[in-house]
C-alpha cells in the first residue's frame, strides 16, 4: 500500500513535469527528496518539560520520533551553555514523508486562520521550499486542552529541483496550496 500523494506524482506530475520542462532523462526529473520540521525551544533552557512534550507533540505530529538538537556555542546574552537542549527536529523520507505532506496539505494547511494560500518567494534558489507556523495545534493529532504552551515551527521540503520555478510546479502539483 503506498502513500496516496506518491501515486499522485507517479501517475500525474512527473509525466506533466517531463512535458512542461521537456526533460530527456527520466533522473532529471524533480521529485520530494524530504522534509524537515524543526521546532526552536530558547524557553526549554529554564523549563525542561517543555522539551519533554515538545517531542511528544512532534512525534504525533511527524510519525517518527524527532531528535533534540544541542547549542553548538555559548552565548552569554541568551544565557545559553555549549551543549544545551534548544530545539527538536525530525527529517521524513519516503514514504512518512508523503503521508506527511498529504495530511499537510489537505488537513493542516486549510485550518490556518485567515488562509489565501502560501507565498511563493519562500525558495532558497536551489528547489528547496521552507515555511514556518505559529502554533501545533492546527495538526488534528494535537489535542487543544493537553497544549501547555503555544510553540512555533518551521517546515522545510527539499527537492532535487535545480530551480524554483521547476520545484514550485512539483510541489503545485502535489497538491501545495500556493497564493494567487
Amino acid at each position: 500500500m503506498t502513500a496516496r500523494l506518491k501515486n499522485t506524482y507517479k501517475n500525474e506530475a512527473f509525466g506533466a513535469l517531463r512535458e512542461k520542462f521537456g526533460y530527456k532523462n527520466v533522473m532529471e526529473i524533480p521529485k520530494l527528496e524530504k522534509i524537515t520540521i524543526n521546532m526552536g525551544l530558547g524557553e526549554a533552557k529554564d523549563n525542561a518539560k517543555i522539551m519533554e512534550t515538545a517531542v511528544e507533540e512532534l512525534a504525533l505530529i511527524s510519525g517518527q520520533r524527532p531528535v533534540v538538537t544541542k547549542a553548538k556555542k555559548s552565548v552569554a546574552n541568551f544565557k545559553v551553555r555549549q551543549g544545551m537542549s534548544v530545539g527538536t527536529k525530525v527529517t521524513l523520507r519516503g514514504e512518512n514523508m508523503y503521508v506527511f505532506a498529504d495530511k499537510f496539505f489537505n488537513i493542516v494547511l486549510p485550518r490556518v486562520r485567515d488562509f489565501r494560500g502560501v507565498s511563493k518567494n519562500s525558495f532558497d534558489g536551489r528547489g528547496n521550499y521552507s515555511l514556518g507556523l505559529k502554533e501545533q495545534s492546527i495538526f488534528p493529532e494535537i489535542v487543544y486542552d493537553k497544549v501547555d504552551m503555544v510553540k512555533g515551527m518551521n517546515i522545510i521540503f527539499t527537492t532535487t529541483a535545480k530551480t524554483d520555478e521547476e520545484a514550485a510546479e512539483l510541489l503545485r502539483l502535489l497538491g501545495m496550496p500556493f497564493e494567487k
